[in-house]
């Protein structure tokens, strides 16, 4: 058994690596590459009830140590969606994940309806968009007792696991994820992007991206995102799929010591290409045999 092989809620992967929602993920053909290359959990680009054009382009800026992007949660709508994951289960036996976004309890519980009756081996609630305030309002993430609601109503008829996805973008994030444990989460997504920020056309004198503001990703995000997976991770006992800012298996060292049980990448694999996956599990295990470490799990600091 290779010592970067791990569990995950009772499937066994290869290695600790996830492909977050939104990152090459709206067809089957794209969490497919993934796999191809080293992923071994995929995730779905975020579902809602009907499709959904997202913002106008430009809706990404490369900035200094990462990217901000408002993409306005473009996506097929749940029927194509979960069209896209028979595909891929038609084709591949990597466990993926369906996410879903909505704004109110009920519509969730519509959602995961749908998902049960596909081939998902997860479901995860994304309850921590940064991107689409405007329309929305603030992230049902940065509210504790709607994060426990729409997941007690969600555990009422999934028949999933569920993930809860929470942003970092409120002060009382390790209060809000033991709010989702004791809901019934299954596990933690941690983080969403960090913000919204904000970047402007000194020519122009305008914001580079169409919707002005957009989520912060990338290695500038990593600090941030280690320091809440460290301290959510003393306070819940349901695994924690950290992400935010990995681009190296240095850095997923990092991520698998501050407590994540796996390991999220997504902005790197933009900046970096899909062999990203590959490249992290190959350092990461370079690792393990430098230190003389048998098993991922055993990289967690006390």
């Amino acid at each position: 058994m290779s010592t970067t092989s791990t569990t995950f809620l009772n499937r066994s992967l290869n290695n600790p690596l996830v492909l977050p929602a939104g990152i090459m993920d709206v067809s089957y053909s794209g969490m497919m590459y993934a796999v191809e290359n080293g992923a071994s959990v995929v995730t779905m680009k975020s579902l809602t009830r009907i499709p959904r054009k997202g913002h106008e382009g430009p809706v990404v800026a490369e900035i200094p140590g990462g990217l901000i992007n408002s993409m306005g949660i473009c996506n097929p709508g749940i029927d194509a969606g979960l069209e896209e994951i028979e595909k891929f289960k038609a084709n591949c036996d990597a466990p993926v994940i369906a996410s879903i976004f909505a704004v109110a309890a009920k519509e969730f519980v519509e959602l995961t309806a749908s998902v049960n009756s596909s081939r998902a081996d997860f479901l995860e609630l994304n309850l921590s968009c940064p991107n689409v305030a405007d329309e929305f309002g603030v992230p049902l993430a940065a509210s504790k007792e709607s994060v426990f609601e729409i997941i007690t109503e969600v555990k009422k008829v999934s028949r999933l696991p569920v993930l809860a996805k929470l942003s970092p973008n409120t002060w009382n994030v390790v209060e809000i994820a033991k709010g989702a444990q004791d809901a019934g989460a299954d596990a933690l997504v941690m983080i969403n992007t960090l913000g919204p920020g904000m970047v402007i056309d000194t020519e122009m004198l305008r914001p580079v991206i169409s919707a002005k503001f957009g989520g912060l990703s990338g290695p500038c995000v990593l600090p941030v995102a280690l320091r809440l997976v460290y301290l959510v991770t003393r306070e819940v006992t349901i695994p924690v799929i950290g992400m935010g800012g990995v681009s190296s298996g240095e850095d997923a060292v990092a991520m698998l010591a501050a407590g994540a049980a796996l390991v999220g990448v997504g902005t790197a694999v933009y900046t970096r290409g899909i062999q990203i996956f590959n490249d992290i599990a190959r350092e990461l295990d370079e690792w393990c045999v430098r230190h003389k470490i048998n098993s991922i799990r055993d990289i967690r600091m006390a």
